[in-house]
């Protein structure tokens, strides 16, 4: 990577967009958060990167293309290169999030292939096994940022299979309750309401810790797939039960 020898090469950020596949956005915002920061800036004030800061980006991207997110890719390149803790805690963490990953794709491999073996024997799916497939889809990374995807498989982690699984149950049980609440038209801040939603908040908060953004993401989730949910509960389409959830929240608040 040198020119003349023993002169080292210098390169500039639209050359080492070039190079490296990456956009001249991405570099810059490496720069501006001091992720990859370039040496050295020319008399006009424009960026230069030396072999030095090539070899930073490589780890970047070699970091970012195991799925680590660039808070936790700065917190690895912090430590000394013989310090492999930290790498093992991000990596512990993203591994949790593949495993999560893997369940949800092998289910909805599961139902593709019932679907090519329906189109085999007996002609084309009905419009309803295209959708609840088509749903599926859309909820793997449509609502959730990467980041807020590892913070869950994280917490997932480290509530263990046996707790979800409780977890899970106690909620369909509390979704059946509510929504019988909602059909009986109980106002939102009845004590009973306000009582079963928040144990409902309680076990989302055990999966996302309470953050804002999740729980709207969680709530888009629902709105984006709600005619599967609802068919899966036994409810009929447009109970709007997230809706109901959302306006006793408010009166909590």
């Amino acid at each position: 990577m040198t020119g003349d020898e023993g002169v080292e090469r210098r390169w500039g950020v639209g050359e080492l967009a070039r190079a490296t596949g990456l956009t001249v956005r991405a570099l810059h915002h490496y720069d501006e958060i001091g992720l990859v920061p370039a040496s050295e800036r020319t008399g006009a004030g424009h960026r230069r990167y030396t072999e030095g800061d090539l070899r930073r980006l490589y780890r970047v991207c070699a970091l970012r293309g195991l799925g680590l997110s660039l808070e936790e890719i700065g917190s690895v390149l912090a430590r000394p290169v013989d310090d492999v803790s930290a790498l093992r805690a991000v990596l512990v963490g993203q591994l949790a999030h593949l495993d999560e990953r893997a369940t949800r794709v092998a289910r909805l491999r599961t139902r593709i292939s019932g679907l090519l073996s329906r189109l085999d024997t007996s002609g084309t799916p009905d419009p309803e096994q295209l959708t609840t497939t088509l749903e599926m889809i859309s909820m793997l990374d449509e609502h959730y940022t990467r980041e807020q995807q590892e913070l869950m498989a994280g917490r997932r982690a480290a509530l263990g299979p046996e707790a979800i699984e409780s977890m899970k149950l106690e909620w369909f049980g509390l979704a059946q309750r509510i929504r019988q609440l909602q059909e009986d038209g109980v106002p939102v801040d009845d004590p009973r309401v306000q009582e079963l939603t928040g144990r409902w908040d309680e076990i989302g908060s055990a999966f996302h810790g309470g953050d804002p953004a999740i729980v709207a993401a969680a709530d888009a989730a629902y709105e984006g797939s709600k005619g599967a949910v609802d068919r899966q509960l036994g409810w009929p389409e447009g109970s709007d039960l997230v809706d109901y959830v959302k306006r006793a929240r408010e009166v909590r608040s």
